[in-house]
C-alpha cells in the first residue's frame, strides 16, 4: 500500500500535463469545433427568447409536469407537436475563461486524487511502470470519460461528440497513468 499523501507529486504533475494536453486538443487540433450546430435563423431565435430574461440554468421544453400530469393528453400533444429541447442558458457577457480553467484544473487534480487513492490501495511501492500505468490510467479514464455517455443516452447528444470526448478521456487517462508509472514510489 502507498499512502495517498505520498502521491501528491504524480497527482499535481498529471493534472498539469492533462491541462496542457486538453488545451492543445481543444485550441490547436480543433476537432471539437463542430460539436455544437448553429440554429436556423439564430438571430430570430435570440430575439424571441431575449424578452423572457431567462436566468442561467438548465431547461426542458416541454417542461416536466407534476407526476399526476405526466400522461395528460395536453402533455402528449406538446411532445408530438414539438419542438422538444433541452437548453442551457448562461449569463450574458463575454466568456470568463479564468474561472472555468481553474475549475478544470481542480477537476484534473480531483481525478488524480481518486486514481491515487485506488492505486495506492492496490499497488505496492516499487511496482513496475506498466502495472501502475494500467490501473491508474483505467481509473483516470473512468473519471474523465464514462459519465459523458449519459448525455448521448438520455439527452440525445450526438454520439460523434461523445466519442470525441471519450477519445480525450483516453488521452487524459494515458497521460495520468504514464505520470503515475514514472513517479511511483520505489520500495
Amino acid at each position: 500500500m502507498v499512502p495517498l499523501f505520498s502521491l501528491w507529486m504524480p497527482i499535481v504533475v498529471s493534472a498539469v500535463l492533462v491541462f496542457v494536453a486538453s488545451s492543445i486538443m481543444h485550441m490547436a487540433l480543433k476537432y471539437h469545433h463542430d460539436d455544437f450546430r448553429n440554429l436556423p435563423d439564430e438571430d430570430g431565435v435570440r430575439a424571441a427568447l431575449k424578452p423572457f430574461a431567462i436566468p442561467p440554468g438548465e431547461y426542458m421544453v416541454p417542461g416536466l409536469p407534476p407526476k399526476t400530469a405526466w400522461n395528460a393528453p395536453e402533455r402528449k400533444a406538446k411532445l408530438i407537436e414539438g419542438p422538444i429541447a433541452i437548453m442551457t442558458f448562461m449569463k450574458p457577457g463575454l466568456p470568463e475563461m479564468g474561472p472555468q480553467l481553474a475549475m478544470w484544473f481542480g477537476y484534473c487534480v480531483l481525478v488524480g486524487v481518486f486514481a491515487a487513492y485506488v492505486a495506492g490501495g492496490l499497488i505496492a511501492p516499487g511496482a513496475p511502470y506498466l502495472h501502475v500505468h494500467r490501473y491508474v490510467g483505467a481509473v483516470a479514464f473512468c473519471g474523465y470519460g464514462l459519465a459523458l455517455m449519459q448525455h448521448s443516452i438520455w439527452y440525445k447528444r450526438a454520439w460523434s461528440v461523445t466519442l470525441k470526448s471519450l477519445f480525450d478521456a483516453l488521452v487524459y487517462g494515458l497521460v495520468t497513468g504514464g505520470v503515475f508509472g514514472w513517479l511511483w514510489p520505489h520500495a
